[in-house]
């Protein structure tokens, strides 16, 4: 099982490099029904805006559609923390995953109908996250 070390993510590191970790974790959102809305590449961005040299950071904006119709019914303003990203990053020679704890982040919301929506992501996201590490 991933380990949340914090508040907000479930996560890993991985013997994998990092553009292997990439594709397995693109591949393993799909496998749990998971498009990929956007990606996110931080170290180029960072590189182009600011010229800061960095290690590789992807950000994965992913989307369940069945899952986000469902949330999006109970709470119309919910898309403000949608899609939920998962990461891919490297750091001292490691190659780190993380994704959002979906039930942690719409506990903010206080709609009790979220709930089960939100235990259903974050039990996708781990298995994600587990499988991919």
């Amino acid at each position: 099982m991933p380990r949340v070390d914090s508040v907000y993510t479930l996560s890993a590191t991985t013997e994998r490099p990092f553009g292997e970790a990439l594709e397995h974790v693109r591949d393993e959102l799909a496998r749990e029904g998971f498009g990929v809305l956007c990606e996110i590449d931080v170290q180029a961005t960072l590189k182009q805006k600011l010229g800061v040299e960095g290690d590789p950071y992807m950000i994965l904006g992913a989307c369940n559609p069945p899952l986000a119709h469902q949330a999006l019914g109970a709470e119309p303003e919910l898309g403000v923390l949608l899609p939920c990203n998962v990461i891919v990053y490297e750091r001292d020679g490691q190659t780190h995953l993380a994704a959002i704890d979906a039930e942690r982040m719409l506990s903010i919301v206080g709609n009790d109908e979220l709930g089960p929506v939100a235990a259903e992501v974050k039990k996708r996201l781990a298995a994600v996250i587990e499988r991919a590490a």
